[in-house]
């Protein structure tokens, strides 16, 4: 007999919500309240090369080599800053506090249309629900100011793990936190490698939201992949393995 699902772990960014408009030109909008005109798409190249760097060198913001998600991001976004030739050091600094503090309000990201229904009736059929997220200590505030935070029994973010996915300890710190095996456990999110596959990798039921369609290339079976979280609560009474 096939084990049920008592819990669902989700990921946020980019599953449940997404950032409303590009880094870059958030970044510049900030920039030009200090009085800079910049262009968002050098902004946003800036800020990818600065991300790249950041996490190959500092991985998971850092916290094994003494760093926490606020030092990481202000550090990122004053990189960020120096490549598009802005050389004030203190309105550089200026920028990337507000920044950091920007990034925690609700104008700043947009909920899925599908989210809050798909949490509502995951919870409504009695299903546990959790977060997972490689996401720094700011996520607590930022699901709550988007209405979705009373959705979880709790969250788990890497920074405060010290891990990230897709390594299996950070699944494993929420299976002990569940208390059941993981096989009464799902994990819905957005990323192959670190939601589908990882969670799979510790024997939970892993759902990839494919909302472009893409995961035929990826080889990920229908049964195990949805384009809507609308899709969601029906995915989890089918047979999943």
């Amino acid at each position: 007999m096939r084990a049920a699902v008592r819990w669902v772990l989700w990921d946020v960014k980019d599953t449940l919500l997404r950032v409303r408009t590009s880094v870059g030109e958030q970044y510049c909008q900030e920039a030009e309240r200090m009085g800079l005109k910049l262009s968002p798409p050098e902004v946003q190249l800036a800020f990818q090369q600065s991300y790249r760097h950041y996490s190959n060198t500092y991985p998971n913001y850092g916290v094994s080599q003494g760093m926490n998600g606020r030092s990481w991001w202000i550090g990122l976004v004053r990189d960020t800053f120096s490549r598009c030739r802005v050389e004030d050091p203190l309105l550089i600094d200026t920028m990337a506090q507000n920044l950091y503090h920007n990034f925690c309000s609700a104008g700043t990201w947009e909920v899925f249309p599908d989210s809050q229904k798909a949490l509502e009736r995951c919870a409504s059929s009695g299903l546990n629900l959790a977060v997972v997220s490689n996401f720094d200590i700011r996520l607590e505030e930022i699901l709550r100011v988007c209405g979705l935070l009373s959705h979880f029994s709790f969250l788990i973010t890497s920074e405060e793990a010290g891990v990230a996915k897709p390594s299996p300890a950070i699944f494993h710190q929420a299976l002990r936190r569940c208390g059941v095996p993981a096989a009464n456990v799902a994990h819905v999110g957005d990323h192959y490698v670190n939601d589908y596959l990882a969670s799979r990798s510790v024997g939970i039921h892993g759902v990839l939201l494919d909302r472009l369609d893409k995961g035929a290339q990826l080889d990920v079976p229908r049964q195990h992949r949805i384009c809507s979280l609308d899709e969601l609560p029906a995915k989890l009474q089918e047979h999943m393995d």
